[in-house]
């Protein structure tokens, strides 16, 4: 490699550390690292990307910032061009999404024990249970979209399982076609499809089929792309008359930065809500979950764990296989006493929840990023302000001094902290969302 090469080489190089510095790891991976350096002409940096798609993005939103670290990297006159190599015009990829099947469900997600026989209706889920029931009896003629949300834990991914089972064995709806799948599925194909031009295949799929059920919609928060793509997805089947299910974990208006556009379709249908058990339907699903796997629990064993329980049913049913896998192992007989031994841990880690990681982690999830990003040094808006809510969030929640919370977040210093406390303060009486995203971390986290 001559001097020249070698040259322009790190240039790139510098180019690309650039770049990294001022987007997440998620949009660098999406939009910057198919990109590849051809060479200079001209006075011109031409760099490849992989298909006009890509081209008109990336100077649509990007281009000022790819301008001026070309200039930085490569010197003040550099010009910088994108180019769709012609190989990749004319080079026929395969269709990694063919043409929608009858009962095309993503079994891979699916459980089968998930149905409305083994859910269990209190009070607190009656509404969506209803609901969730009509829809499957009779797809887009009840209440389309419906839009089902809750806590971690309450049972909306089972209710939105048990739509497509329900829809799977009855005979009269076994030549619907189905698609279920988590947000985060649809984001990472909608991803590949753009990575290999195969948009027309990816929209076939979604938008001929007759009902489409995502779970964990609120993902698609602050994701341009996609939600572009969705709104039209959206607008095709409901126009064609197709049924439309949604789980979330707060309401459509709660969502950060979905657009306004979308959070009106959502609201076009109907909107369940889940609330946590009472005590009473904590105690029927540990009683259900029991005669599933047929174990003997004694009712006041069933009262002890539903006490000590707050609120998510995941938590109910992995203490009770706690119990009786201990006492099966031991070849014990239950009892109180032996409840009271082996479950001690669990419900004293329970209580110690409210802890600087879970916030983290809470508060990663709801703004969707990573907790290691909250935790880096990153300046952008989209990861300071999570990281100066989180902060607040510890401050108020735990009794960890201000030196200790900047420790777990990468070594900040205690006025850095004091600093992101008292600008949320300040915000929280001037920003809704803001407020609406404090407050729903705040009953997520006690549960």
């Amino acid at each position: 490699m001559s001097p020249v090469e070698k040259s322009v080489e790190l240039s790139w190089e510098s180019f690309l550390l650039h770049i990294k510095e001022w987007v997440s790891p998620k949009i660098f991976d999406t939009w910057f690292s198919s990109l590849s350096l051809i060479g200079i002409q001209s006075g011109k940096v031409l760099i490849s990307v992989p298909n006009k798609f890509f081209k008109d993005w990336l100077e649509e939103h990007y281009g000022e910032l790819i301008k001026k670290t070309i200039e930085k990297t490569f010197g003040q006159k550099a010009q910088v061009n994108l180019i769709i190599p012609d190989k990749e015009k004319k080079k026929p990829s395969p269709d990694p999404y063919p043409s929608p099947e009858k009962h095309s469900t993503h079994n891979s997600f699916l459980d089968p024990k998930n149905t409305f026989q083994s859910f269990v209706v209190g009070s607190c889920n009656q509404f969506a249970h209803a609901a969730s029931l009509a829809v499957a009896q009779s797809p887009a003629n009840a209440y389309n979209p419906l839009f089902i949300y809750g806590g971690v834990g309450l049972g909306k991914t089972h209710l939105l399982h048990a739509i497509v089972n329900y829809i799977t064995i009855t005979e009269k709806k076994k030549n619907l076609r189905l698609s279920y799948l988590p947000s985060e599925k649809f984001v990472n194909e909608l991803i590949s499809s753009l990575q290999h031009d195969q948009m027309t295949n990816f929209r076939n799929k979604y938008r001929n089929i007759d009902v489409l059920l995502i779970d964990d919609i609120q993902f698609i928060g602050g994701k341009e792309r996609t939600q572009e793509e969705f709104f039209h997805t959206f607008n095709t089947l409901y126009e064609s008359n197709k049924q439309i299910v949604f789980s979330c974990d707060r309401t459509p208006k709660e969502i950060p930065t979905l657009e306004e556009r979308l959070q009106s379709r959502f609201e076009w249908g109907l909107i369940a809500d889940i609330q946590p058990p009472d005590l009473e339907t904590k105690v029927a699903i540990l009683n259900k979950k029991a005669e599933e796997k047929k174990i003997y629990l004694p009712e006041e064993i069933a009262l002890y764990i539903a006490t000590n329980i707050k609120s998510n049913v995941r938590e109910l049913e992995g203490a009770l296989v706690r119990l009786s896998a201990y006492a099966s192992l031991t070849n014990t007989k239950l009892s109180m006493e032996l409840a009271q031994e082996v479950l001690k841990e669990i419900f004293y880690i329970k209580d110690r929840a409210t802890n600087i990681e879970n916030i983290q982690k809470l508060v990663s999830r709801y703004f969707g990023i990573t907790v290691a990003e909250l935790r880096s040094s990153k300046r952008n808006k989209t990861i300071s302000l999570p990281r100066q809510i989180a902060m607040y969030l510890c401050r108020e929640m735990t009794k960890l001094s201000l030196p200790e919370i900047g420790r777990q977040f990468g070594g900040k210093d205690h006025t850095t902290v004091l600093h992101s406390v008292n600008k949320i303060k300040s915000l929280m009486n001037k920003d809704r969302e803001i407020n609406t995203a404090i407050k729903t971390i705040t009953k997520t986290v006690k549960g």
